[in-house]
């Protein structure tokens, strides 16, 4: 059934035709049910296939669907349900009114370097939630890439994604995904067997596109393409400005040379910030932020303002203690070792990533320009942006507060007791995080380094009472013994341009002697 008007499975009703991409055809289509908009995908079936492979592209649609699932985040597509309809598989997602990147540099030309970090980081971030959920995407692209009206960025299409313990669909002499953004080692004697870099390479050769309105090695041919990418050095992009490194660093030929995910979402979200932060303070809001954080019975350890839920103040004070247990019981290693140095981070080191040699930074970074350092009777000092007005609470944290009350930085210094920190950390989560936050999601929960020793590290979203949240925390220890936590929380919608702030207080603090 493929004309406007149609109901799938008495369901759901076709309006108009989106998109069409080499599986399948996007339908804008009502949930009659729930009485709201969805995408409908159905897939694509060219006469001249044989029976394996209509049962490679029926089994790719449903992949999709299973691969897509495995991942919640943001930025990835949200597929619903997976129904027949005369035979062939068809997919229901989220529909988002949107463009894609690759329409969108065809119809307007190159980006500027901050709305393509902006757009870059959501993609990484979506990769790294992907790679953490065993999922490889194998086709990121421009095309694949849907930038919300709404502001949000989408990565779509995992129709020939890869998930751990699952085997390849593809067969021997044939080729899938987009040749100009396929990594060298795809090329190669290691064409089946990708890896996380892979799709890395794949955002660099996007974010190429974005700033030079080209692939980075697109040649005449396909064949001349594919040995381009092989061999030819890679000529510098001249509009990526900052964005340079990061680029050059993703299509860094050797798959170890790479910048991982982490290292480039913090990047980018540096760089989006510095792109795109308010030149001015906005007009001051209604003191929610300031009501809230004085108030020890209600104080959400979520955003600053007074949207969200009723608390985590469990799950946070057992944090830092978590994050030793974790270590010590050799969990991940996931997130940059915050260490001082702008250079980026090996994430199993907290050294740079010059060489395998590499040592932790131990130094803060300098102040930022537009930030002030903040001594703090906790014995640290911090970075905080200019105009940002500090409170307490009666249980001894500190907030600093944007002038638009939804914007916030916490410390908390505390010392910790439990024998088994992790496990507890993980019941607080469901028991009372998830209780107390409507639709908490957990995007990343695990341990890392600060500056060479045990620390760890948490980023979930939440829905507030008008808008989405998203907050990110680090927990450590002084030389003392101190547990300190520093958290940011702010609405997802402005998370690239506030996230900055996290990073450079994380990099500045300083140890009171």
């Amino acid at each position: 059934m493929s004309d406007p008007g149609g109901l799938l499975v008495g369901r759901y009703r076709l309006a108009e035709r989106v998109g069409r991409g080499g599986m399948g055809t996007v339908w804008r289509a009502e949930d009659v049910l729930l009485g709201r908009d969805v995408a409908v995908k159905k897939l694509i079936v060219p006469p001249h296939l044989d029976d394996d492979e209509v049962r490679i592209l029926h089994e790719r649609m449903r992949r999709e669907a299973r691969s897509a699932a495995r991942i919640t985040h943001p930025n990835v597509i949200v597929v619903h349900d997976v129904v027949d309809d005369e035979g062939l598989p068809c997919l229901v997602m989220e529909y988002v009114p949107s463009i894609t990147l690759g329409d969108a540099i065809k119809e307007r030309g190159p980006l500027g370097p901050g709305e393509a970090a902006r757009i870059g980081c959501a993609v990484a971030a979506a990769l790294r939630a992907a790679h953490d959920a065993g999922v490889l995407h194998r086709d990121v692209k421009p095309a694949n890439v849907l930038l919300g009206h709404d502001g949000r960025v989408i990565l779509t299409d995992f129709g020939i994604a890869l998930a751990a313990g699952t085997p390849s669909l593809t067969t021997t002499g044939k080729w899938v995904g987009s040749m100009d953004y396929v990594a060298p080692e795809r090329l190669t004697s290691k064409a089946g067997d990708p890896g996380p870099a892979s799709d890395l390479w794949a955002l660099g050769a996007t974010l190429y596109q974005a700033v030079e309105g080209r692939p980075p090695f697109r040649r005449a041919t396909p064949f001349a393409t594919a040995h381009a990418i092989a061999f030819d050095e890679l000529e510098p992009p001249r509009g990526a400005g900052e964005l340079s490194r990061v680029i050059e660093g993703l299509l860094a030929k050797e798959p170890g040379a790479r910048m991982d995910a982490p290292q480039v979402e913090r990047l980018l979200a540096q760089a989006a910030g510095e792109q795109t932060a308010p030149t001015g303070p906005p007009p001051l809001a209604v003191d929610a932020a300031s009501r809230t954080a004085s108030n020890t019975h209600t104080v959400p350890k979520t955003p600053m303002a007074a949207e969200p839920g009723r608390g985590r103040r469990v799950a946070l004070r057992s944090l830092a203690a978590v994050a030793v247990a974790a270590a010590v019981a050799g969990g991940p290693l996931l997130i940059n070792g915050y260490g001082g140095s702008d250079e980026p981070k090996d994430p199993a080191s907290g050294g740079s990533t010059a060489g395998p040699h590499s040592s932790p930074a131990p130094s803060p970074s300098p102040v930022p320009a537009g930030y002030r350092l903040r001594k703090e009777d906790m014995g640290l000092s911090v970075p905080v942006p200019d105009g940002w007005r500090r409170t307490t609470t009666n249980n001894g944290e500190v907030a600093y507060v944007d002038p638009s009350g939804l914007v916030g930085l916490r410390l908390t210094a505390e010392r910790f007791a439990g024998s088994d920190a992790l496990r507890h950390w993980r019941e607080v989560e469901e028991a009372q995080t998830r209780r107390d936050n409507p639709r908490y999601e957990r995007v990343r929960m695990s341990a890392t380094k600060f500056r060479g020793s045990p620390a760890g590290y948490w980023e979930f979203t939440f829905k507030g009472r008008t808008r989405d949240f998203r907050a990110v925390e680090l927990a450590f220890a002084g030389s003392d013994g101190t547990q300190y936590v520093i958290y940011l929380s702010a609405p997802t919608a402005q998370w690239t341009t506030y996230r900055p702030v996290f990073d450079n207080a994380v990099n500045g603090i300083r140890f009171q002697e």
